[in-house]
């Protein structure tokens, strides 16, 4: 989905969801046992928080270890979402209902209502990034950094559009998310794909502080959104700085990095084929399905 490329849920698109995986997490749970089993924790939150939706009260509950830390960063989220953040938020939800308005997806309305999309676009498209769908309903985020000019891309924008323009991604993916995890009864997330072959430096700064800081925001705006986080084809040259790779992404999340290896993906020259070829989507989605194991 996202501002790129959104492939539909179907035959050829599918992963299943291991029974161990990267990491703990709620992610293809019941969302009626974790209802049930987080009952308490749901009916304090209604009471302070009456029009947030059932679903993103359960997000919150599962994701923070603590009533008052959930309560906390739920109030933080309606400010946002009602604040500074609802334009945003308030493009994505019409994007997405425009998206889908057929019954499929076209990806156009959303990629046209992205934050400063007419200086972005020029630099993001499914060549480096692009959303896949899992028959399960999880979505699969894949991003060819070295397919992305990050120098002139950041030297058309600021780094707070840049950040405005990473939320807006994850509100599609929040919005999406959350559908199929009512449609289908489990609890959906954002698998992440990070592909860095071909890259032989290190990001531009001003990119680099426009990834931080969206993730720093995705924990409290977006809890138990995000699910594994992986970084594949490191190249040899860079693996003496993978330090440098994991300020980009949440305390919780840094833990849980995976460093792997996947030839699949490698062997494409851009991500173009997995939205339009069944045969590479299958392939990279069944190695997916590995990496996950």
């Amino acid at each position: 989905i996202t501002v790129t490329s959104f492939v539909a849920s179907g035959r050829n698109a599918f992963i299943r969801r291991p029974t161990t995986d990267l990491r703990a997490s709620n992610g293809g749970a019941s969302v009626e046992s974790l209802l049930t089993s987080n009952r308490a924790s749901l009916a304090a939150l209604e009471k302070d928080f009456p029009d947030v939706p059932e679903l993103t009260r359960l997000r919150f509950a599962l994701k923070f270890s603590s009533l008052p830390e959930a309560k906390a960063a739920l109030r933080e989220s309606v400010a946002y979402r009602s604040g500074a953040g609802r334009p945003l938020v308030e493009a994505a939800a019409k994007a997405v209902e425009q998206a889908t308005a057929n019954g499929g997806w076209d990806n156009e309305p959303v990629r046209v209502a992205a934050p400063h999309a007419a200086s972005i676009n020029k630099f993001i498209s499914p060549k480096n990034i692009i959303s896949l769908s899992a028959e399960n309903g999880d979505l699969i985020y894949v991003i060819r950094a070295s397919a992305i000019n990050d120098k002139k891309l950041m030297d058309a924008v600021s780094v707070e559009q840049m950040g405005e323009f990473f939320l807006y991604v994850k509100e599609v993916h929040r919005i999406v998310a959350d559908v199929r995890s009512q449609k289908t009864g489990r609890l959906c997330e954002v698998i992440f794909a990070n592909d860095i072959t071909g890259v032989r430096a290190i990001p531009d700064k001003r990119f680099s502080q426009a990834l931080t800081a969206s993730s720093k925001q995705y924990e409290n705006l977006y809890p138990s959104l995000a699910g594994p986080t992986m970084i594949l084809n490191l190249p040899f040259v860079l693996q003496a700085f993978v330090g440098l790779f994991k300020p980009l992404f949440p305390p919780s999340v840094q833990e849980r990095l995976k460093f792997k290896g996947a030839p699949v993906l490698a062997k494409l020259e851009e991500l173009t084929p997995l939205a339009i070829d069944v045969s590479s989507r299958k392939a990279f989605l069944m190695e997916v399905e590995a990496l996950l194991k």
